[in-house]
């Protein structure tokens, strides 16, 4: 049985979509499961990550195969013994970079990366989810000093979020709006606003018009802040953390950036990546299921319809995760 599957080629730095190649082989014993793929959600920059992290992306890799696409919502074909999933479940997940991703009529997923798909979301609905939410949770709840989302300590403390209308920072958002964090969004203009504060912000920077540094040097600072854009902007976040807080980046070390001359102490700082956690995205299905978050698409194209999907992730300016719909 053959499968449609698109590749990107490192060398030419192209896309292309290969009618008929043939599925994965699922391997039990490392708890693999075939799914059939019925959407994927792709990643900013995730086509550079073999060039940036060749012995990362090609660990697991054996064909040395990029596919794109590591977000999963899908059904089970097979599974391996005692495994807790079904043939016929309706599962997502987030599959690691070191494997091919889900840009395929069959993909391979392992017991310890999968979550059963809350029912109340479709399938594109839900492919937006698992890459975007571990990445929020994980900075917020293991590295972000906050317990969880009914830890009672959370309440009244300040989370500064850049890029908050983006994928992972519509997360964050409503995250820490769970958890009773009051939540100051870097947005880029009027619009976002609008629907940055309907998630859950009670405060906003346009980063068009105010710089991080000029608006903590206005006496606002904040205990958290999680930045998901590096470079000037991760330089300015030192500024706006509380003497004791903490900065958490997905894109780069922070101490990379710290600005010279850098008075405050106690700052923890951190940069991490986010690992595949089935067991994190079943809570987070609770709290969807609840009605507490909610995904956010920005759009969703079919397979066919690749070059104008990553046109439209290059861009930079959606809302929410842009979705490739793989089968129906």
């Amino acid at each position: 049985m053959m499968a449609k599957t698109l590749i990107y080629d490192v060398p030419t730095k192209k896309l292309h979509i290969d009618p008929s190649r043939p599925l994965p082989i699922p391997d039990p014993t490392r708890n693999d499961h075939l799914i059939r793929v019925h959407a994927t959600a792709l990643c900013a920059r995730e086509l550079t990550w073999p060039v940036s992290f060749p012995e990362a992306i090609y660990s697991d890799n054996p064909e040395k195969l990029i596919v794109p696409g590591y977000d999963l919502a899908g059904t089970v074909i097979t599974a391996p013994p005692n495994s807790p999933y079904s043939i016929g479940d309706e599962i997502y997940a987030r599959t690691p970079a070191s494997r091919p991703g889900n840009c395929r009529e069959y993909t391979i997923a392992r017991t310890n990366e999968m979550a059963l798909k809350p029912k109340t979301l479709s399938w594109e609905d839900a492919a937006t989810v698992p890459l975007s939410v571990l990445t929020a949770w994980q900075a917020l709840f293991e590295h972000g000093g906050i317990n969880g989302p009914n830890d009672a300590n959370a309440k009244g403390k300040r989370v500064l979020v850049t890029a908050a209308a983006g994928g992972v920072g519509v997360w964050l958002v409503q995250l820490a709006r769970v958890a009773g964090l009051d939540i100051v969004a870097q947005i880029g203009g009027l619009e976002s606003d609008k629907f940055v504060r309907k998630l859950g912000a009670g405060d906003t920077i346009n980063y068009r018009t105010t710089g991080l540094r000029e608006w903590a040097e206005k006496q606002n600072q904040v205990d958290i802040v999680v930045d998901l854009v590096g470079g000037k902007t991760l330089e300015e976040a030192w500024y706006c953390v509380k003497d004791g807080g903490t900065l958490v980046s997905i894109f780069e070390p922070p101490q990379g950036r710290q600005p010279p001359g850098y008075s405050k102490k106690n700052i923890k700082s951190l940069f991490f990546i986010m690992e595949p956690n089935g067991n994190q995205l079943s809570q987070v299905s609770n709290l969807i299921e609840e009605g507490k978050c909610r995904p956010v698409l920005d759009s969703t194209w079919t397979l066919e319809e690749y070059e104008q999907a990553f046109e439209r992730l290059d861009q930079g300016h959606a809302k929410g995760k842009i979705v490739i719909q793989i089968t129906t």
